[in-house]
């Protein structure tokens, strides 16, 4: 294969890989949208306003018994649509990017990686913006499927994407860019550099043989550390997309969202829906970088 060849077939093995993972994951990420939504803007004093999704189990359990197992899959269109373009793209150019920067890795059978951490966040950070920043309009349209309790928002991902364009324009359809894109530098350059670097890290120290094993350690690894890095950045970013466009909007932009979570929720409110966004990272993270690797050597590239 040429250079060319290989960046388009690693585009397009990230995508189906991420793809999977996302039928995999999609009804926890409902749950995680569910509770980053609830008690919104609610003073985190106010004991008596009673949070509608207490938890994750709970979450789950009021969503099948109000919307029946179909609402765990609310915007599943849209997830399917998001990973085979923006996961394409952040997982797909990794490895280019990090040989453009000056990467140099070792062969398949060694566990040489010659490319530093820093290199390998920076690589993630810029693939991850540019594909965040791309695949903006199937993200809101996801965040706003699954944030819609009655299901009248919007009936189907072409009628989303039609609808925000007649009342919002293309400005719409960009709405919170900028929050997502600051979300996708945070976990694209934490999730695929802690997988990258622990996984060779243990191979270097000979405690583990490539194998499935060995990605999946390492793919929760990456997964509990990045939703610990990107909880804040996407609680924002839902909050931010979920409202409706108007000239009264709550949130004037990230910073004006995170001031005002910060004075009426605190701390914790940055942190709403942690639990189902590694239980949402991790298993996406396993399935993706296990089918990942799986898929690279049947096709006969090197491991990541």
């Amino acid at each position: 294969m040429t250079i060319d060849e290989n960046i388009g077939a690693k585009m397009a093995l990230a995508g189906c890989s991420n793809m999977c993972a996302a039928c995999v994951t999609n009804p926890i990420d409902v749950i995680k949208v569910r509770m980053q939504l609830d008690g919104e803007l609610v003073m985190a004093n106010n004991h008596s306003a009673a949070r509608k999704y207490p938890g994750f189990i709970s979450g789950a359990s009021i969503i099948i018994r109000n919307e029946g197992i179909k609402g765990l899959y609310k915007g599943l269109s849209a997830s399917l649509c998001r990973e085979g373009s923006y996961s394409s793209i952040r997982l797909g150019l990794y490895d280019p990017m990090k040989e453009f920067l000056g990467s140099i890795t070792g062969s398949s059978t060694t566990t040489t990686n010659a490319s530093s951490l820093g290199n390998k966040i920076l690589a993630g950070a810029c693939t991850g913006a540019l594909g965040s920043a791309l695949a903006n309009p199937t993200d809101l349209i996801k965040i706003r499927m699954q944030g819609d309790v009655k299901g009248t928002r919007y009936n189907s991902l072409r009628n989303a994407a039609l609808s925000i364009w007649a009342k919002e324009g293309l400005k719409g359809l960009y709405t919170g860019v900028g929050a997502t894109t600051q979300r996708a530098i945070l976990l694209t350059a934490t999730q695929i550099p802690s997988y990258d670097h622990s996984k060779h890290l243990l191979l270097k120290q000979n405690m583990f043989e490539e194998g499935v094993l060995l990605h999946m350690i390492c793919s929760m690894f990456a997964g509990f550390m990045t939703a610990t890095v990107t909880s804040p950045v996407d609680v924002i970013k839902t909050r931010i997309m979920n409202q409706k466009r108007s000239g009264n909007n709550i949130y004037k932009g990230s910073f004006d969202a995170g001031y005002q979570i910060l004075k009426t929720e605190g701390i914790q409110g940055f942190y709403k829906g942690w639990f189902p966004n590694w239980m949402r990272i991790g298993p996406h993270t396993i399935v993706t970088l296990m089918i990942f690797e799986q898929l690279r050597s049947v096709v006969g590239m090197k491991p990541v």
